[in-house]
């Protein structure tokens, strides 16, 4: 399993870049960061100076979106740092969600979301597409290569991600829900002649290391309750177009009954102050608290449903100590284990 550090672009940048030095140091794969530009710092900007003061790791956001940006503007983006740091991004993309709500906008259309992958795609891999009418290509890129993760809750939207995705990012990490929206991309993939597994999969919540205490546990619970707040904003548009007894489980619907309004100032925030409504039992489920073993448990469990990848968020005030366990303790027990000697 690989391991990726979701990050936001608080000032000062250098704090970011900080962190994603860090990451690297224990081990983790990916950095990854909200892409939220009214909200927070702009991340395009940041990805260069992390690339430029690590080796291996990968960056992207986690995620873009179609509306704010023009689509081109974005494959440039990725196929410049690619030409400068060596093929070292990775796009995560949604329909949109503080980014565009922030400004009064909706989410794009799952069609729109489909033609900006491909268009994404196709130029940050150095070959021409066609865009607004036009054959279009980087004549200055040669090489590049650019995956497009697609992050879906819905039917429809997991059904896109099986049919053009490079991989497929759940930002929650309940072991049922991810098993059964696991099940559903790889379906849609199989349906259209794709193979499942060149699919990436990727499951990403807050992580939390705690000393194994109850009042440790209730700590990190609430640094983590906006989460449930974050996932829930997407959960209410599936309820509103699918109705609360649609296709999708109702462990992932039926908390939100008690949600009243979201406000995006304190988004992914520890300590937001409208998440009242999420109980106990939808942190504990979608989140990973408590000891190194115990998330190098629900780890194990994931990565039998076909996780590839765990993408924990650093939004809370235990940063330093999460990365440093995960890079001692959990992510040599989630790795292969090899000898000296036979």
């Amino acid at each position: 399993m690989d391991f990726g550090a979701v990050l936001q672009t608080n000032p000062p940048a250098s704090r970011t870049i900080a962190l994603a030095k860090l990451a690297e140091q224990h081990g983790f794969s990916h950095v990854w960061t909200f892409d939220s530009h009214l909200l927070w710092q702009e991340p395009y900007v940041i990805y260069s100076q992390i690339l430029a003061e690590t080796r291996r790791v990968k960056v992207g956001p986690f995620v873009t979106n179609p509306a704010t940006r023009d689509w081109t503007v974005t494959a440039s983006v990725f196929a410049t740092l690619n030409e400068m740091y060596g093929n070292r991004t990775v796009v995560g993309i949604g329909r949109g969600d503080s980014a565009v709500r922030v400004t009064n906008g909706k989410p794009t259309t799952l069609k729109e979301l489909r033609e900006s992958i491909h268009v994404i795609r196709e130029l940050g891999n150095s070959r021409e597409v066609e865009y607004n009418g036009a054959t279009l290509r980087f004549p200055w890129s040669v090489g590049s290569e650019l995956e497009v993760w697609v992050a879906a809750y819905g039917p429809l939207a997991l059904k896109l991600t099986g049919e053009v995705g490079d991989g497929f990012i759940l930002q929650l990490a309940d072991v049922d829900i991810a098993k059964w929206m696991i099940t559903t991309v790889r379906d849609s993939a199989e349906a259209v002649g794709r193979d499942p597994d060149s699919i990436t999969f990727c499951v990403a919540a807050p992580f939390y290391i705690t000393d194994g205490s109850e009042a440790g546990l209730q700590h990190a619970r609430e640094q983590s309750r906006w989460f449930g707040g974050m996932v829930g904003n997407h959960v209410a548009d599936i309820v509103s177009k699918y109705g609360a007894d649609g296709s999708v489980p109702k462990a992932l619907t039926d908390y939100i009954a008690g949600r009243t309004g979201y406000d995006y100032n304190s988004h992914g925030k520890a300590g937001n102050d409208h998440v009242d409504f999420v109980p106990d039992e939808i942190v504990d489920r979608f989140c990973l608290l408590g000891t190194a073993a115990d998330h190098i448990a629900k780890l194990e469990e994931l990565e039998s449903i076909g996780v590839n990848q765990f993408a924990g968020y650093l939004q809370h005030d235990n940063k330093e100590e999460t990365l440093r366990v995960y890079g001692e303790t959990v992510i040599p027990a989630l790795s292969d284990h090899l000898t000296a000697k036979a």
